[in-house]
């Protein structure tokens, strides 16, 4: 299966958990950008909108977080830098010694290379929803999607 179709089965799926937590969303609710690699990241999180956001590569997910409506930087920019907060997709992968490996990472390079090599899946929601959903969608695609860097 594609990581397009995970994700998309996967979101399908979820609608279903939120109405047996009595919060149900509808399909329309959820706006999926997929940017293949190479990608360009996001310039702004779209106003009135809060995200899930996954990064796909090399067969597997590697990093799956969330955006609140004011964290700009966590949506557009903080993945490509290790030094630009205290999780981030470039810092993991630099401190996997299989990965650092296996691709030829190196600190000044790794944004770049993520640029390049990773995929980039985009889930919107309107802000509107309470903030626990939000969390409830990033919890189940990481027990769905089992990504490398998050245990």
């Amino acid at each position: 299966m594609s990581w397009q179709a995970e994700i998309q089965q996967a979101l399908y799926d979820f609608l279903t958990v939120t109405a047996l937590a009595g919060r149900p969303l509808s399909a329309h609710d959820l706006q999926t950008e997929f940017l293949p690699a190479p990608h360009k990241p996001p310039s702004k999180m779209p106003a009135g909108k809060m995200a899930v956001y996954g990064f796909y590569c090399a067969g597997q997910w590697l990093k799956i977080g969330i955006a609140g409506p004011n964290s700009q930087a966590r949506y557009t920019s903080q993945h490509y830098n290790p030094h630009s907060a205290r999780s981030t997709l470039a810092a993991s992968l630099l401190k996997d010694p299989g990965m650092r490996q296996r691709f030829t990472l190196q600190e000044p390079t790794v944004g770049k290379w993520i640029k390049s090599h990773c995929h980039r899946v985009n889930i919107l929601l309107p802000a509107a929803h309470d903030r626990l959903l939000l969390a409830l969608l990033e919890a189940f695609l990481h027990l769905r999607l089992h990504p490398r860097y998050e245990k």
